[in-house]
């Protein structure tokens, strides 16, 4: 009878001994060590999403990630922004794969469209948090929502921007002023998709020289307009045919005025539905050139009307391993064969092994086709105020940078204090 008066007393003592023990073993080391999580994005907001996503682990490199996260993001037509969020399984999880989708509107506040992406993000993560103990701690919410009524939209699908800006500096001896304008239409659907846009540029610079106790006062001036419109129709997942009208004029290039009307057709060798991950494009287009000189040119002319084609392909790659982007253009004039430029651009961002990544960009140009060239000789001003284009055989540019990152491979803590 006495050792059962004492038995509640063992048996509460030996719980409080066990107890953490037997709660540690149905803890598993998963649980300690969530998944690991590399998100490949350079327009998002990582801080906020780390500080939102605090039950996984986010490293630096994505060779040391169980899941790899490939945002890759693309504008749409009413003016948002649609996120692909690509879900790619490492290690435990290398058979689990997915891809969403995420697409904000125009009007939404940049909070607004952050708090949309981690809500996918929390999405796509389940199938991986489901496949450890960590699905013993999920809580599935579904908001129960009427489906939405059809209506009818005012604007037909249409969205219009307009933008003014101007900047003004200056000191004792010189000052600059600049204008720039836009006004923007456009329409896409599935099927076509309409641009149209008319922006204006004027540029003013005034210099004072004191030279020999006299001085004398140089102003430059430049100014140029634009109007581009753009319409394309899908034939297939693979092919469109559409075409650009252009309206210009540059005292920069001689260009009182330009009327280009150019139709074309493209063929595209992934399917357009891959877009946001791969394109390899083939565009061929006919353009019409009629052109009014401000000055006669270096052939004789005040203006004239031409007809010239061109061909350009375009490849664009969004991998885990980096980025590729190249493009190669050709044109030349049918009356003269001589009378042509090529193109080519391309941009790399390769991520070789833990921690090194490369990246490289260039451009070069082969230009034989300066037609709008101003006949005579540039004055010094000209030349060192670039009022005028120079005649010129190519064009290039390039830029290479290295990147080195090591220590702790862990990215998660977000601390903002005094700034980032």
């Amino acid at each position: 009878m006495k050792s059962s008066r004492y038995w509640p007393w063992i048996a509460g003592l030996l719980w409080l001994l066990t107890a953490p023990a037997a709660a540690q073993e149905r803890i598993p080391r998963v649980v300690q060590e969530p998944p690991r999580v590399f998100i490949d994005c350079h327009q998002c907001d990582m801080n906020y999403i780390r500080s939102e996503l605090s039950f996984v682990s986010f490293v630096r490199e994505r060779t040391e990630a169980d899941v790899h996260i490939l945002i890759t993001i693309q504008g749409t037509a009413a003016g948002g922004r649609e996120y692909s969020l690509n879900f790619i399984g490492r290690n435990n999880f290398y058979d689990v794969h997915h891809t969403l989708k995420y697409v904000s509107a125009r009007t939404d506040s940049a909070d607004t469209e952050r708090k949309g992406l981690v809500r996918v993000l929390k999405v796509g993560l389940v199938p991986y948090l489901a496949k450890t103990d960590l699905g013993d701690y999920l809580r599935i919410d579904f908001e129960k929502r009427l489906p939405p009524a059809e209506v009818e939209d005012p604007w037909n699908f249409w969205v219009f921007n307009l933008g003014l800006s101007g900047s003004l500096s200056g000191e004792e001896t010189k000052n600059f002023f600049s204008l720039h304008s836009n006004l923007s239409a456009s329409r896409v659907t599935e099927k076509l998709k309409f641009r149209s846009g008319l922006s204006g540029r004027f540029n003013n610079s005034r210099f004072k020289i004191t030279e020999d106790d006299v001085t004398s006062l140089i102003t430059s001036r430049q100014s140029s307009f634009s109007l581009s419109t753009l319409a394309v129709y899908a034939l297939s997942n693979h092919w469109s045919v559409g075409g650009w009208l252009g309206m210009s004029s540059s005292t920069y290039n001689n260009i009182k005025l330009n009327i280009n009307p150019a139709p074309a057709i493209e063929y595209n060798y992934f399917p357009y539905s891959e877009s946001t991950r791969r394109q390899l494009r083939f565009l061929y287009r006919v353009g019409f050139n009629l052109n009014y000189y401000r000055e006669e040119t270096i052939y004789d002319k005040t203006h004239e009307a031409l007809l010239g084609e061109t061909l350009s392909i375009t490849l664009e790659i969004k991998e885990p391993w980096g980025n590729v982007n190249a493009s190669l253009e050709g044109f030349h004039y049918f009356h003269d064969f001589s009378k042509n430029h090529l193109v080519f651009n391309a941009s790399m961002n390769l991520r070789l092994y833990r921690g090194f990544s490369v990246g490289i960009s260039g451009r070069f140009a082969k230009i034989k086709d300066q037609i709008y060239l101003a006949k005579g000789d540039l004055s010094l001003e000209d030349i060192l105020l670039q009022r005028k284009a120079l005649a010129t055989a190519y064009s290039y540019g390039i830029s290479l940078g290295l990147n080195y990152t090591f220590g702790s491979i862990y990215s998660g803590v977000v601390n903002p204090r005094f700034g980032n």
